[in-house]
């Protein structure tokens, strides 16, 4: 694509500039390829989004610039909080009342992972501070591929809820961890009080972002239809309005959009579902995100080397939160066959995960590139593959109102007397 469009530079001069052309060609690609692949295969549409970044990031596309930094790390922060804050939304606090064990399964699946990926990296050499900022990368699921799969396969269900649930918490310790830890990481020593004050700022200026926010929107649904046009983009509006603030002021724009959509709960627990018209733009800026993330990740070091280390990661990983799951899983309301597939439905990595290797690397110019040289490939695989094993998880639980892809033979493939 750069060739071409190398060669035409001379004479298409569009308004928005070539980049705009490329990135509206791919996304038209992108969006063809997942509606192919689930009509043939049955797989969600996310992985078609992510092969065709993947193959645009391994063919040279210089759309995706590394590390992230102006518009591109915006709209890439903007998907990310509107899923989040989506995903907010959907859990309530009292039910952790009733079902505690819910929280308990949270904590130890996250501690489990940061501590296999650690020490497994650590066992295979890697030094401590790069093991301990992918360790923490590794704890966050990812809610938008998650939500993404249950979309496609129209899932619901406990195991379903579950996975979503978990993921989301998930997130919400990496996103806070993360963005705490990344202001210290040049620091050779720090104290106790030093690895706290950056949490506590974190936490506050991402929990005063997202009480202004909920109020706002909550002020807007007293006078609103929740399925008005309008209603519509002015929750867009405030979303893309808090993303550009959070971060500005020290806060994360993503953890404030996932506590704006939790207090907001809080302050409406009403059902509310999305209008179509926010359903709409939620699906193409959450596509943009997927290619993206391919895109940037598919241009990492790829070597004999890092394989390694990423596959030992990843096989960490699974493991332990599949562990975690299980271990706090008596009480919780689940069977034993219903948390293990929990815990393999937990597997994505995407976007989140991308953005806190992004603050490791805009943090750190030694550490950063090292983080990333190992988070980078596992992302890209964990954004398909995972995908892949939570769509099974579902299927095998049986919460997916569509049919497997053994079902999913076309009519007119049947013999005559079978299609009555």
């Amino acid at each position: 694509m750069n060739e071409i469009m190398a060669i035409w530079a001379d004479w298409l001069k569009p308004s928005a500039g070539l980049p705009t052309v490329q990135w509206s060609i791919l996304l038209a690609v992108a969006a063809a390829a997942g509606h192919l692949l689930q009509r043939h295969t049955g797989l969600p549409k996310v992985v078609g989004y992510s092969m065709i970044g993947a193959l645009a990031g391994l063919g040279g596309f210089s759309g995706g610039a590394w590390p992230l930094q102006g518009i591109g790390l915006f709209l890439l922060e903007l998907g990310v909080s509107v899923v989040l804050f989506e995903a907010g939304g959907r859990i309530a606090l009292r039910w952790f009342r009733h079902n505690p064990m819910v929280l308990l399964q949270s904590l130890l699946e996250c501690t489990l992972t940061a501590l296999f990926v650690y020490y497994t990296l650590r066992w295979m050499g890697v030094q401590p501070s790069v093991a301990e900022a992918v360790a923490l990368v590794a704890m966050a699921a990812s809610p938008a591929v998650l939500s993404r799969v249950i979309m496609d396969t129209r899932a619901s269900g406990p195991v379903t809820e579950r996975a979503m649930v978990l993921s989301t918490l998930s997130t919400l310790y990496a996103l806070t961890l993360v963005s705490a830890r990344a202001g210290v990481m040049h620091r050779a020593h720090t104290s106790l009080g030093e690895l706290l004050f950056p949490v506590a700022v974190v936490l506050g200026v991402s929990f005063v972002v997202a009480a202004v926010l909920a109020l706002a929107l909550r002020t807007a649904l007293r006078v609103m239809s929740p399925t008005s046009e309008n209603t519509s983009m002015l929750l867009i509006a405030l979303i893309t309005a808090a993303t550009a603030l959070a971060a500005h002021f020290g806060g994360s724009a993503p953890l404030a959009a996932l506590l704006g959509g939790m207090m907001l709960k809080q302050l409406n627990p009403r059902p509310w579902a999305w209008p179509r018209q926010l359903g709409t733009a939620s699906s193409l800026l959450t596509m943009l995100m997927f290619v993206l993330v391919s895109v940037v990740a598919a241009k990492a070091d790829w070597n004999p080397a890092v394989a390694s280390l990423v596959v030992a990661m990843v096989l960490a990983r699974g493991v332990a939160k599949v562990l975690g799951v299980g271990a706090a899983n008596w009480g919780s309301g689940t069977n034993w066959r219903q948390a293990f597939w929990t815990g393999c439905a937990m597997s994505p990595m995407s976007s989140v995960a991308l953005l806190l290797v992004s603050q490791f690397v805009a943090s750190s110019l030694t550490l950063g590139p090292r983080i990333a040289s190992i988070a980078l490939p596992a992302i890209l695989l964990m954004e398909v593959l995972g995908a892949i094993f939570a769509t099974f998880a579902i299927f095998r639980v049986g919460e997916s109102s569509r049919p497997s892809l053994a079902d999913t033979t076309p009519l007119n493939t049947l013999p005559g007397e079978l299609r009555g």
